[in-house]
C-alpha cells in the first residue's frame, strides 16, 4: 500500500477525535487542504466540508466550541476555515472564521503581551500556542484587516524568542510561566526543565506558515526568517543520522526510554522542504526534510495493516495528575498509532515532498 492510500483509508475511515471543536481535528484538516493545493484532488476538499458540516452550523456557529474557555488550540481547526470560505463562497464559513477571531481579540495575555495558552495556564506561554494561533491570525489580517496587527503577531514571536530560546543548545524550552509560579518552571526564568520533540516541530511550523502569510510585509518578515534559520539549524545538531529522525526529548540522544518520535520528524521535515520551496533557507536543506519524510515512512508507517506508530499521544505542563516537565515526564506519555497530530503532519509533510 502506497502512502495516498494509506490516507485514503485513513480519511475514509475518520470520526472527529472529540465532540468538540479541537486541534487535532485541525491538523488533520489542515494536512488535508495542503494536499488538496498541490494535487487538486476534488477527495481532500469532499473530506473537509464534510467533517465541518458536523461543526459549523448555517448561521456560522461552531458546535460544542466555547471561546470563553480562552483555549488557544481551539484556534488550530478554523485555519482551513478562510480556503472553504473563497472556494464555497458561504457565509457560514466567514461568520465561523469571525468567531474565532473574537476569542482572539479578548484572549488573556501575559505582560508582555503574548496569548495565555488557556485560561485554565495564565500567564503561561507554549510554543504549541504559537502554531495553534498564529497562522490563524495573521491570515486573518492580510485577508480581512489590512495587515494591521501584524506587528503584534510578530512581537509575539519575538517575545517567544527572548524568553525561550537557549542560544547554548540552540534549541527552545517547551513553555514558560511568566508568574513563575508553576512547580514545573525553574523559579528565576519562568522556563519548563526540557526541549520537547514536537514542540519544537509546532514552532517551526508556526514561524513557515506565518511567514508565508506575510511574505509582502517586509518590515516584519526579516527577524522571523533569521528565526527560522536559526530554529532549523539548531535542530539540525540533533538529528539521528542514520534514519534522519528527531528524538522525543530532542537533546538526550539515545539515553534510556528516549524514542525517534514520528510527529516532530514530519514537523520538521515539513518545515524543511517548504522553507526550501519558499526561498528562507538554502537549496542543500531540503536533504534533510527528504530524509527525515522517508525515515518515518521506513521505520514507521506500516501501510499494510494502515498503521502510522511512534507517535506522542500527548504531552503538556501542569495540570491533574501533574505533568512536571522532567525527562521522565515525557517518555512515559502513551505511545500512539494513527494519532491526528502525526498523520496531520504526515500528510503536510506529503503534500511538501509532492512539490
Amino acid at each position: 500500500m502506497s502512502i495516498e492510500s494509506f490516507i485514503d483509508s485513513y480519511l475514509s475511515n475518520y470520526t472527529p477525535y472529540k465532540a468538540s471543536w479541537n486541534y487535532e481535528d485541525g491538523c488533520i484538516y489542515k494536512g488535508a487542504m495542503d494536499l488538496y493545493r498541490v494535487t487538486q484532488q476534488e477527495k481532500y476538499l469532499a473530506f473537509i466540508l464534510d467533517q465541518l458540516e458536523g461543526f459549523v452550523t448555517a448561521e456560522g456557529g461552531i458546535i460544542n466550541y466555547r471561546p470563553e474557555e480562552f483555549n488557544i488550540d481551539n484556534i488550530n481547526a478554523g485555519k482551513v476555515l478562510f480556503d472553504i470560505y473563497t472556494l464555497t463562497g458561504q457565509v457560514k464559513y466567514r461568520q465561523a472564521i469571525e468567531r474565532l477571531k473574537g476569542q482572539l481579540d479578548k484572549h488573556p495575555r501575559t505582560q508582555e503581551k503574548n496569548f495565555w495558552h488557556k485560561k485554565i495556564y495564565p500567564n503561561q506561554v507554549w510554543l504549541d500556542g504559537l502554531y495553534m494561533a498564529m497562522p490563524f491570525y495573521a491570515k486573518y489580517e492580510k485577508v480581512f484587516n489590512r495587515g494591521i496587527y501584524i506587528e503584534d503577531i510578530c512581537h509575539q514571536f519575538l517575545n517567544v524568542r527572548k524568553r525561550v530560546w537557549d542560544a547554548k543548545k540552540q534549541l527552545y524550552y517547551h513553555g514558560y510561566d511568566e508568574s513563575r509560579k508553576e512547580a514545573w518552571c525553574d523559579p528565576n526564568t519562568g522556563l519548563s526543565k526540557n526541549f520537547w520533540g514536537r514542540a519544537m516541530g509546532w514552532y517551526a511550523m508556526a514561524l513557515v506558515d506565518t511567514l508565508e502569510i506575510i511574505a509582502d510585509e517586509e518590515a516584519y518578515c526579516k527577524a522571523l526568517k533569521e528565526m527560522l534559520v536559526e530554529a532549523l539549524e539548531g535542530l539540525l545538531r540533533y538529528r539521528e543520522e542514520k534514519s534522519g529522525l528527531w528524538y522525543q526529548v530532542i537533546d538526550a540522544g539515545p539515553r534510556e526510554g528516549n524514542y525517534l518520535e514520528t510527529s516532530a520528524s514530519l514537523m520538521i521535515a515539513y518545515t524543511l522542504m517548504k522553507a526550501v520551496r519558499l526561498g528562507y533557507i538554502p537549496e542543500a536543506m531540503k536533504a534533510y526534510g527528504l530524509k527525515a519524510f522517508e525515515g518515518v515512512i521506513n521505520t514507521y508507517l506500516d501501510s499494510d495493516n494502515k498503521h502510522l506508530g511512534g507517535i506522542c499521544g500527548v504531552a503538556g505542563l501542569g495540570n491533574t495528575p501533574y505533568r512536571d516537565g522532567s525527562y521522565e515526564y515525557y517518555i512515559s506519555e502513551k505511545i500512539t498509532i494513527n494519532d491526528p497530530k502525526g498523520v496531520g503532519a504526515l500528510m503536510m509533510a506529503y503534500s511538501e515532498y509532492l512539490y
